[in-house]
């Protein structure tokens, strides 16, 4: 918020996620509006937006806020003292910006690929372990006082083969920290390959080859139901899922059933991303036993949303002043 005041920016800020909003309304008051609203209902966000016939000249978001079409025609109305020309988003992707709708209004679209890679792939790591080690039914039953020990011995990760489907920032920054722990790494990417992670021509090869498949692609037409039931079946016996990426990208009822079934692969999945978030969350994976299941948590490290946060006021500020070079700019 310091580096939107910085840029000369007026700011409103929403205290409705704020952990203190008490301490934060007194660190502020006198240089930043305040309002309290549920972004996820979009009735009241609409009625933010254009609140007194002012409206906003940008929007930032970080927790994925739906700026849907009927939004983005209000907050663009011409009578309005501050028509929206921009969306800054805090964080890697824009699958919750209508884009084609932002295009027709005129707003232009921003977000900080690769602000969270490092946060993303350590938590993937984190996943990774936790399954392979089998981490949960031990916790669980010595917090029930029982002493449980493994029916057979674990398989180390030099062992194992990970595959990574998407070879942007993250899927690489997982691929150095998995070989350095002695993972075999390969990786599948539609558009280009990497030198360090060991290529592999299409994603029905690297499921049925890999022992841990994680995936780092963006929510887009072409990735939307990636991973299906066919998908699922071609995974090997015993395998490992993973999804930090984005909800919508796996077909969570086909995983639950696959889960569920102890002859059909994979055995096991870690999943912080789903296609229902927040208070809409919903999903078939819950209640089940070999489902590791996070709430959109895996770039939230403290470097990373402060980097996310500092880089995302900048290409607000550059954009509003007819600055965009060098900024990514989504279309």
């Amino acid at each position: 918020m310091g580096r939107l005041v910085g840029h000369g920016l007026g700011v409103t800020l929403n205290l409705r996620r704020v952990a203190d909003p008490a301490g934060v309304t007194a660190r502020w008051a006198g240089r930043v509006e305040f309002t309290d609203v549920d972004l996820f209902d979009e009735a009241a966000l609409t009625a933010e937006v254009v609140r007194g016939g002012l409206g906003y000249h940008a929007l930032k978001s970080r927790a994925g806020v739906p700026l849907r079409a009927a939004l983005l025609a209000a907050a663009t109305d011409p009578a309005l003292a501050h028509r929206l020309r921009v969306i800054g988003r805090a964080g890697a992707g824009t699958d919750h910006v209508d884009l084609a709708a932002a295009a027709r209004h005129g707003v232009a679209v921003t977000h900080t690929p690769g602000s969270n890679a490092d946060a993303v792939a350590e938590f993937a790591l984190a996943q990774l372990l936790a399954l392979t080690r089998n981490l949960l039914p031990y916790n669980e039953a010595a917090h029930q006082g029982r002493w449980s020990t493994p029916g057979a011995p674990a398989v180390g990760l030099s062992e194992l083969t990970l595959g990574i489907v998407g070879l942007g920032r993250t899927g690489l920054a997982l691929a150095q920290r998995a070989a350095a722990l002695g993972m075999t790494v390969q990786g599948y990417a539609r558009r280009s390959a990497h030198p360090s992670v060991r290529p592999v021509a299409d994603l029905d090869t690297l499921l049925a080859t890999s022992d841990v498949v994680s995936l780092h692609v963006p929510l887009s037409p072409d990735t939307r139901g990636l991973i299906g039931r066919a998908e699922l079946a071609r995974m090997r016996p015993g395998s490992i899922l993973l999804n930090t990426a984005r909800g919508g990208i796996v077909d969570e009822q086909a995983l639950a059933e696959a889960l569920r079934d102890p002859a059909r692969p994979p055995a096991a999945a870690a999943v912080d991303t789903f296609a229902h978030e927040h208070a809409a969350f919903a999903s078939p994976l819950s209640g089940l036993p070999n489902a590791l299941l996070t709430p959109h948590i895996a770039g939230m490290t403290g470097s990373a949303m402060a980097e996310a946060a500092l880089r995302c006021a900048d290409h607000i500020a550059a954009l509003l002043a007819g600055r965009p070079e060098g900024i990514p700019v989504v279309s």
